[in-house]
Parts: structure tokens; C-alpha cells; sequence
């Protein structure tokens, strides 16, 4: 569980036109709490609180702890709607949980050991393929990240779903093992090469590229010349 504890109050007022005025002259959230044995409620929390919780990537993926009216509550985040281009939280929604409820959720993958890969000696460069993978679990068994260790990567391998290992209790929501859905999650491989024209090579592509130039435009000139020419002609003859 994550160390996130938010603090929430129930609120009455309720509607578009409420939410706005918590929003712009209080600096509150409006949100919801649901789920369980009780019924929904809505609350509000204070804006620069919240901020500061979002710096916390475990609020996205964990289960953590939430004050309302003063008594603690298990939760998880399950809705976060942003203004278009405001800083500003429009609304947001919680759902209440227990140890052994079944979840599904989206959990970050973090890194591990990548300074110490040989491939990396070996002058490679790492690709990281997903950042993020969906898995079911009890909420007691809910992890905040999943660790994966490149220590051992050799250069052009590849690290798939299928080698990844998770926490006890914790499954993915598609079976890795099906070839469609083992996707690769990190790679290591020699880095792009890009080969500049030597200055003689680049100083006969730039002369090829304004003899073409000018010939077109001397071909335009000559067309012109031999319109007007027979326009001429044509106006003589009339």
C-alpha cells in the first residue's frame, strides 16, 4: 500500500454550479467516494494538497489511505479529469476497497540495473518499449511498480512480458505466454549511425543541385521567349 493519505470532507452542495464555486473560490476538488458496503458520497479536498499527492506516481496504481470527515478509508484512484490547459483538477473519483478485493490496474515498470548490462559496455543504447503494464491482483497484493533487471542484457537482446517476473499473487491480465500478447518491454542495440558527405562530396551535390537550377530556369526562360514569339507571329498574321 502506498504512504499517500489524502484528506477529504463531505460536501452537500451539489451540481455544476456548486463544483465551479469550490473550484474557483474555495480552491477545493470536488470528487466522489464509492464502492463497498457503503453508499457513494460526495467530498472535496484542497487543491494544493492534491497537487502535491499527483507528485507521488504510487497515487496512480496503488491502494492507499483517505480522511473523510476523520476516519480512515482504503481507496484507489480511479478517475482524474484536468482542465484542457488550466492547472486545475475538475474533478476527481474514488473507489473504496478491501484487502481481498480483485483489481485491475495499469502499474508502472521500473528499470533496474541498466548501468551494469554488457551490452552497454559494448557501446549499446537501451529502448524501453512499454513504461507501463495491466495486471490483477488482490488489493493486498497490489504492488506500487514492477522492477525489471537489464543487469544481464547483451547487446541486440531483447527483454519480453513473458520475462518478467511479478510479485507473488499478481497476474497479467493477457497470458504473455500466447505469441500475440508477448510483447517486447526493453531492448538494447547498437545506436543509429548517421553518415554526414564528406566537404567535397557535399560541395558537388550543392554545384549538381544549382547547374540543375539554373537549367530549369533557363528551360522556363527559353518557353517564355517561344510563347511570345508566336504570339507575335499569331497577332501579324491577324
Amino acid at each position: 500500500m502506498s504512504n499517500v493519505l489524502l484528506e477529504a470532507e463531505s460536501r452537500e452542495d451539489k451540481g455544476k454550479g456548486a463544483s465551479r464555486r469550490l473550484r474557483r473560490e474555495e480552491h477545493k476538488v470536488p470528487a466522489i467516494i464509492y464502492g463497498g458496503d457503503k453508499e457513494a458520497k460526495s467530498i472535496h479536498l484542497s487543491l494544493r494538497k492534491v497537487i502535491k499527492a499527483l507528485e507521488t506516481e504510487s497515487i496512480f496504481s496503488s491502494v492507499f489511505e483517505m480522511s473523510v470527515d476523520g476516519k480512515n478509508e482504503k481507496v484507489i484512484l480511479k478517475d482524474l479529469q484536468r482542465h484542457p490547459y488550466k492547472p486545475v483538477i475538475m474533478h476527481m473519483d474514488f473507489q473504496r476497497v478491501s484487502a481481498k478485493d480483485v483489481l485491475v490496474r495499469m502499474v508502472p515498470l521500473h528499470f533496474m540495473n541498466e548501468d551494469k548490462a554488457p551490452g552497454l559496455k559494448e557501446g549499446g543504447v537501451f529502448s524501453h518499449n512499454m513504461n507501463q503494464v495491466e495486471i490483477r491482483c488482490q488489493a493486498q497484493n497490489l504492488p506500487e511498480y514492477i522492477e525489471v533487471d537489464l543487469g544481464a542484457m547483451e547487446l541486440d537482446q531483447v527483454v519480453h512480458l513473458s520475462e518478467v517476473k511479478l510479485p507473488k499473487g499478481v497476474e497479467f491480465t493477457t497470458d504473455p505466454n500466447e505469441e500475440d500478447h508477448d510483447q517486447p518491454v526493453a531492448s538494447i542495440h547498437e545506436p543509429k549511425e548517421i553518415i554526414e558527405p564528406e566537404p567535397e562530396e557535399a560541395a558537388e551535390e550543392a554545384a549538381e543541385e544549382a547547374a540543375g537550377e539554373e537549367s530549369s530556369e533557363g528551360e522556363k526562360a527559353s518557353d517564355a521567349g517561344d510563347k511570345s514569339a508566336d504570339d507575335s507571329s499569331e497577332s501579324k498574321s491577324e
